[in-house]
């Protein structure tokens, strides 16, 4: 019997009464009709089957921003689209998932989320020559068409019946080539007026992030606001033992102050940046410079702004022999904070650094963040750490 198995980051996380509330879906049966679907693309248009009528092949991708598999699969996706299309074979990505689904912690292997709007920038950021296209609010083609998985590949023939449902290639997270070209091969041989290789694959991916999954992202989201937060001195020494990053870590360092514009406007973002990256190899370290009279400042300030400990990231802060990741520099010697931290920031607040383990700097920025690029940055130090 047929099995599809659609791997999830968090599958062995997630509680069984959060399952049970789960619909069931159901992959459209091979030889069925291709349900139709009226859905807005990234350029502005809107697209159903008809849109499509004068292609001989159908190649529906349900796809989406933040999964990594998704995510290593769109340029070679992009690749299949410009190499087939003078072939009668027209290329269609939709992304089904909700993003008030998903939750901070699904984010961590990529720059953007799964809004409307950011999937408009990864569209324009990698050059998309084909529809992309959004199903997250009603979810109703991925529904109908039973997509569990990102990315997950329907092929609908001339008469717009299902010919083949499942992986697109066995590439998973490697964004290099494939070794089983799996849709390309099903296409080349239905050009050739051959039969389809094989009906069904099973998928790998990231689950489909349906609206009933909002119950878990809100929980993860309460559980967060309830973590404890605190504030400790910091000197020099201990500066430059954060910088040196003796761990295996990415870490990020903001040095900040309650006077300064920047530094407060920015911090929302830093939180949510280190919510999104919190289940990898990555953590957080906020230094603040304002006198040692302001510190209760501080601390209210680190308390309402809400910044505590992940839990995965306490076991290894302890192994540091530290107890938080906020900290207040009381000292006047600002010389002896930037030689421990770095020695090439002149002095002017918000400064971000990005350290790689064993302290080598990846990214500088002095002003305040722009946490797109940030965000680049980090994805870009995980997935190559030795660089």
């Amino acid at each position: 019997m047929f099995k599809i198995i659609a791997t999830s980051l968090l599958a062995l996380t997630l509680g069984l009464s959060a399952q049970q509330k789960a619909p069931k879906v159901t992959p459209l049966a091979i030889g069925a009709k291709g349900p139709d679907f009226s859905l807005p693309g990234t350029d502005g248009k809107t697209y159903s089957l008809n849109s499509f009528r004068d292609a001989k092949y159908l190649v529906l991708i349900f796809t989406c921003n933040h999964c990594p598999d998704a995510r290593a699969s769109r340029d070679r996706i992009n690749q299949f689209a410009k190499d087939y299309a003078e072939k009668g074979v027209q290329v269609v990505a939709i992304s089904g998932n909700d993003p008030q689904a998903l939750m901070k912690l699904e984010l961590g292997y990529s720059v953007y989320g799964d809004s409307f709007d950011e999937m408009k920038l990864v569209a324009k950021e990698h050059g998309y020559v084909f529809p992309y296209l959004y199903d997250g609010d009603k979810q109703e083609a991925s529904t109908a068409y039973g997509a569990l998985a990102t990315p997950h590949t329907f092929i609908l023939g001339p008469e717009r019946t299902l010919l083949y449902h499942g992986q697109f290639d066995n590439g998973r997270r490697d964004p290099g080539p494939a070794s089983k070209n799996t849709v390309k091969d099903t296409i080349d041989a239905l050009l050739a007026g051959k039969e389809v290789p094989q009906a069904t694959t099973r998928i790998y991916g990231c689950s489909t992030k349906w609206s009933w999954k909002r119950d878990w992202a809100a929980k993860k989201r309460e559980e967060w606001k309830v973590l404890p937060v605190s504030v400790d001195p910091l000197d020099a020494k201990l500066a430059k033992t954060i910088a040196k990053n003796d761990t295996g870590k990415i870490r990020l360092i903001n040095v900040w102050s309650t006077t300064c514009g920047p530094c407060i406007a920015e911090f929302p973002e830093l939180i949510d940046t280190y919510e999104r990256f919190q289940m990898r190899p990555f953590d957080i370290v906020t230094i603040s410079i304002d006198p040692a009279k302001d510190a209760e400042k501080v601390k209210k300030f680190i308390t309402k702004q809400h910044l505590p400990l992940a839990p995965r990231t306490v076991e290894s802060v302890k192994k540091e022999g530290r107890e938080t990741n906020n900290f207040h520099y009381q000292s006047e010697d600002l010389d002896a904070l930037a030689d421990a931290l770095d020695t090439e920031w002149q002095g002017p607040i918000p400064h971000t650094l990005l350290v790689a383990p064993g302290g080598k700097i990846l990214y500088r920025h002095t002003g305040q963040i722009d946490v797109i690029e940030l965000r680049r940055q980090i994805v870009k130090a995980l997935e190559s750490p030795e660089e």
